[in-house]
């Protein structure tokens, strides 16, 4: 309607001045309102095709749209395991800092497999001890071996020596008896030396391996006992946490409650994001000035620059399923969903995180313009652009004035 009385006053407005004074024609004589398209069609005509065009270039150069909010982020509070809530730590509504611990999960499973891995670590800890002592008998045993074979060994060369002086002086039975007597007791020792390396092999290889892993298994109890308190993430207010001892909490289908952060771009309070028309792809860029004006604080106008863009559009993402995706499935065709800031310091301000809210971005060609390096014809037609952004600026901010009034009156609400 803006747009229609503006270009009436260059087209319809100056053919009727022309019919009035040139051609003496008089409201309600000549031009009646049934004789109004015949007498004023030049200018009505005009009105229209102007009407179209400015419409067009308003709603291209300067799109709007009203599906825009900071959305913020929430975190799922879940356990890593199911099962019955035995304690709460927190309330519904409280602020909670990272780290801070919110339930407790029954835990007399996990408890018990921590004692069991704990009475392992002393049975292979004690096993070292008498491993330990084993390798001192082992020691003892084989210095006593040695000690009788040297023994032997001595009684044999002085038998062999009173043999070779006199070969009848010593029986030879005495001598193979002790022959077969060194014979055992090098078999006897070398029985022993291999028994301790054996034991040796328990303390330095099997023992240590044992003990660790005996370790290992205690640790990963104790992780399984600790997973049975669930705390904080992240500093936020608690949500829907409503739990009470016995309650049964699973991470798949039974979650604790929501965490909302206080704090972050992703919390709500420092970006907005913007659902705009695929045709703005090429209008609206990084650097793109735009207003925005939000339910939750009325007659108000936020300046707002864009700062990113979602490279893609949401609504052909795919993954893969059992069924092939059909292109004619994809009804909505999806927004160019744009993330801004304010432009001034503390410009959301008393705005709510999720409220609703209707954004304008505006193009913005001065600097391309005073360039130099542009034509005369591009220049205006630039400069054209610019101007008409004011239309939209004005149609903002009438509905910023009449948004409380229609929700409040015409909706019921």
């Amino acid at each position: 309607m803006l747009e229609f009385l503006l270009c009436s006053l260059v087209t319809v407005l100056p053919d009727y001045l022309l019919r009035r004074f040139l051609q003496g024609k008089r409201w309600g004589h000549e031009i009646t309102f049934f004789t109004m398209w015949y007498e004023l069609r030049w200018g009505i005509s005009a009105c229209l095709i102007l009407t179209v065009a400015l419409i067009t270039m308003i709603f291209y150069y300067h799109p709007s749209t009203v599906h825009a909010s900071p959305f913020f982020r929430t975190v799922t509070i879940l356990p890593e395991n199911g099962g019955r809530v035995d304690e709460v730590f927190a309330r519904n509504g409280q602020r909670v800092d990272a780290g801070q611990p919110l339930f407790s999960i029954q835990d007399s499973v996990q408890f018990a497999a921590v004692e069991i891995a704990r009475g392992k670590v002393v049975e292979a800890e004690a096993a070292f001890s008498v491993a330990r002592s084993q390798l001192d008998a082992s020691d003892g045993l084989v210095e006593q071996a040695e000690g009788s074979l040297n023994l032997s060994r001595t009684e044999l060369k002085r038998v062999m020596d009173l043999e070779r002086i006199n070969p009848d002086i010593v029986p030879r039975a005495e001598r193979e008896r002790l022959q077969n007597r060194v014979d055992t007791l090098e078999g006897a020792l070398d029985a022993t030396r291999a028994n301790r390396e054996a034991v040796r092999a328990q303390v330095e290889t099997v023992l240590p391996s044992r003990l660790a892993s005996a370790r290992e298994e205690l640790e990963r109890a104790e992780a399984e006992l600790g997973k049975t308190v669930v705390y904080a993430g992240v500093t936020g207010e608690l949500r829907q946490f409503l739990l009470q001892p016995g309650d049964y909490v699973n991470p798949i289908l039974r979650p604790a409650g929501l965490l909302i952060p206080l704090a972050g771009h992703e919390s709500g309070r420092q970006r907005v994001q913007a659902g705009f028309n695929q045709l703005a792809a090429q209008v609206i860029k990084p650097g793109t000035l735009a207003e925005i004006s939000c339910l939750s604080k009325p007659f108000t106008v936020i300046p707002m620059v864009v700062v990113e863009l979602q490279p893609v559009i949401a609504a052909g993402q795919m993954r893969p399923t059992d069924l092939l995706v059909d292109a004619q499935d994809r009804a909505r065709p999806g927004t160019i969903t744009v993330i801004m800031e304010p432009l001034y310091e503390s410009g959301l301000e008393g705005v709510v995180p999720g409220t609703k809210c209707i954004a304008n971005a505006y193009t913005y060609n001065h600097d391309l313009i005073a360039n130099g390096d542009l034509g005369f014809g591009r220049k205006t037609y630039l400069h054209m652009v610019d101007a008409v952004g004011i239309v939209h600026a004005v149609i903002l901010r009438i509905q910023t004035l009449m948004l409380p009034v229609k929700l409040l009156v015409f909706s019921g609400h």
